[in-house]
C-alpha cells in the first residue's frame, strides 16, 4: 500500500506533469501473484484489495475466474493508505517488518520458479540431444 502511495504521489508531481507533457509515458505498478494461499480467506481477498488505476495484477487462473465470477472493482484502494496503515499499527502489525518478510518469501519464490524452469529447459534440452 505504501508503494501505491508513493507511485500516486509520483504520478501528481509537477515533475511527472511535466515528463508526462514530453510524451513520458508510466509504468504501471505491478501487483505480482495475487491468489489467495489461506483457504480460510476470500479467494478474491489480494485481487479486490489491491484493485487500483494504473496497476497490472498478475493471478493465477483460478483467481482470476473467481474474480469474474463474484469480484467487483466498485472499491478501489485509496491513493492516501493512511487510514489502513493506521488500523494496521493499532492491531499490532509492524508493517516494515510484514513488508521484509513478504518481499523475502516473493523473492525465494519467483528463484525457485526461476530455478525450476531452469532445470526444466535443461532437461529437455538433455532429451532432445539424446534424440
Amino acid at each position: 500500500m505504501q508503494t501505491h502511495e508513493s507511485y500516486r504521489r509520483l504520478l501528481d508531481s509537477p515533475r511527472w506533469k511535466r515528463t508526462f507533457n514530453a510524451g513520458a509515458r508510466a509504468q504501471r505498478l505491478l501487483w505480482a501473484s495475487t491468489g489467495t494461499k489461506d483457504p480460510k480467506a476470500s479467494d478474491i481477498l489480494y485481487i479486490r484489495g489491491l484493485a487500483a488505476p494504473f496497476t497490472v495484477n498478475t493471478m493465477p487462473e483460478a483467481a482470476l475466474k473467481a474474480f469474474a465470477d463474484h469480484g467487483d472493482t466498485s472499491e478501489t484502494l485509496p491513493a492516501s493508505t493512511d487510514e489502513v496503515l493506521a488500523k494496521f499499527a493499532e492491531a499490532g502489525i509492524d508493517i516494515d517488518a510484514l513488508a521484509t518478510q513478504l518481499l523475502d518469501e516473493g523473492a525465494e519464490s519467483f528463484v525457485k520458479s526461476w530455478n525450476d524452469l531452469m532445470e526444466c529447459i535443461a532437461s529437455k534440452s538433455e532429451a532432445l540431444k539424446a534424440a
